[in-house]
């Protein structure tokens, strides 16, 4: 049976009794990285006096690894106690475990997922946004239009949006949603549950004038909502529809959402 486990984004008291007994009972664990997994372990041990299996299969199964990984499993590896954990959080967000599931449910596998910490639920509960919907949108390319595109998406998402962001690209985020965005809010978490946890909420400028100039740690980004248009309204996916050139529909939707017309294009030829 394969389990995957979801472990703290920071502090390890936020592990659950069910994480600790899926772990300690595991024949084979696939770890993100096994370093992280087994000083996890160690903790568990020494904090908590818990009692592993003597003999446990550590093996590395990562985003650069994954595919070739399981393109040569066999359906009676998972007839031991198999587990997947990633470095921190819960596995398939941002992280491998998709792939796994994918797998067992195309072989009639049983598997299971337990829930745990997650930092992009966390953080939007955290920014105070009223918003009952939301979207994930993980983190943008580094660079170039790709970046330029994917960002026009998530601010034009007509949902409160959430990004993961490195520490080093973040003061360049904040730039770039200043020239788009200059008047929406915004809310930044940084070390989730750690000892230096901090919020930042604001526009863009306000936020850049607030966070330490040492970015270093894990941020995440929750961008407000847009207001929403009245709903007999015509809307993007509406203008999509229409069997119209492409620069057409750029010119469109710019004049219902005020995005760019030529960022919008260049969104629309990704698509």
């Amino acid at each position: 049976m394969l389990v995957l486990v979801p472990t703290p984004i920071g502090n390890i008291g936020d592990i659950s009794l069910r994480a600790i007994e899926a772990l300690s009972g595991a024949d084979v664990l696939l770890c993100e990285d096994t370093r992280v997994t087994k000083k996890l372990i160690h903790i568990l041990k020494e904090r908590y006096n818990t009692l592993f299996k003597s003999e446990q299969n550590f093996i590395s199964l990562h985003s650069h690894n994954e595919k070739e990984f399981i393109e040569k499993l066999e359906p009676s590896f998972f007839e031991q106690d198999v587990i997947y954990v990633s470095d921190a959080g819960m596995p398939g967000i941002s992280d491998p475990g998709q792939m796994l599931v994918k797998y067992c449910q195309n072989n009639n596998l049983k598997y299971d997922v337990l829930p745990g910490a997650n930092a992009l639920l966390t953080a939007f509960v955290a920014s105070g946004f009223v918003e009952t919907k939301m979207l994930f949108w993980g983190f943008l390319p580094h660079k170039g239009k790709d970046r330029t595109a994917s960002l026009l998406g998530a601010l034009n998402s007509g949902y409160a949006t959430i990004l993961y962001e490195s520490p080093h690209r973040l003061d360049k985020l904040l730039g770039e949603l200043s020239i788009e965005e200059p008047s929406r809010k915004i809310f930044l978490a940084k070390e989730l549950t750690k000892r230096y946890q901090k919020y930042y909420f604001g526009t863009a400028d306000e936020v850049k004038q607030k966070v330490d100039i040492n970015l270093r740690g894990e941020w995440v980004v929750v961008i407000e909502a847009k207001e929403a248009q009245n709903s007999s309204a015509i809307s993007q996916n509406d203008i999509l529809e229409l069997d119209l050139p492409k620069k057409v529909q750029a010119k469109l939707i710019s004049k219902i959402t005020g995005e760019n017309t030529k960022a919008c294009y260049e969104r629309l030829l990704k698509l």
